[in-house]
């Protein structure tokens, strides 16, 4: 099984079955299908590394890449739903974070996810349930697929970017549950507070911030 691609981006860009790329790996070319997230980080000829979902059918091989190891995470869990293949999965991730996910799963917010392409009324309602109270996919490696670094220092907020934002959450969550406060519990009142701040807060902030969701 493949997990990781590291090379050179031969090709990147939307075909007839989608988002693909070609990776060049010491003279061997890998097509790799990526969402947009993936791909606007992809240019010709430059170095690329790839975190892959290798699926393997009757038929075929296909290998799935993703700028981080959280969105691959998030990729797989997805699927775990009734009804969600590959491609509304690489859908979802293309206009959600793994933090806007864990959020949106937590408040079983079932507009969010019906804006993904291909994702109607009904599948997004049961992915509002069934992902709702569940604790992050663990990524490869990883005690939790939270436990990405942040962001180096100047290169700004990155909210969009699952990273940072994903750390920041966990960390308040896990304070709350410190704190005698149920996962599920915990979890919907992070992503509450959450919302209402524009950009990342800083860690007593959002946990305070989230007690007050609780009522404590």
């Amino acid at each position: 099984m493949i997990g990781m691609l590291s090379g050179t981006c031969l090709m990147a860009g939307q075909t007839s079955s989608g988002g693909e790329a070609i990776v060049d790996c010491s003279g061997v070319g890998y097509l790799v299908r990526c969402g947009g997230r993936a791909l606007s980080n992809m240019r010709e000829g430059e170095p690329v590394r790839l975190h892959v979902e290798t699926h393997v059918r009757e038929q075929s091989i296909t290998l799935f890449g993703f700028a981080t190891e959280e969105e691959r995470a998030w990729f797989e869990r997805l699927q775990v739903v009734q009804g969600l293949g590959p491609k509304a999965a690489l859908a979802i991730l293309d206009i959600m974070s793994p933090g806007d996910i864990m959020s949106a799963a937590a408040l079983e917010d079932k507009a969010a996810f019906a804006r993904a392409s291909g994702v109607g009324p009904k599948l997004a309602g049961r992915i509002a349930v069934e992902l709702s109270g569940k604790p992050p996919p663990v990524g490869r490696g990883f005690t939790s697929a939270f436990t990405a670094p942040t962001s180096a220092p100047g290169n700004g907020a990155a909210r969009n970017e699952g990273l940072s934002d994903m750390q920041l959450r966990n960390d308040a969550i896990s304070a709350l549950v410190n704190l005698g406060i149920g996962q599920s519990e915990a979890l919907r009142a992070v992503a509450e507070a959450y919302q209402g701040f524009a950009d990342d807060p800083e860690l007593d902030v959002l946990v305070r911030a989230s007690l007050k969701a609780l009522g404590t």
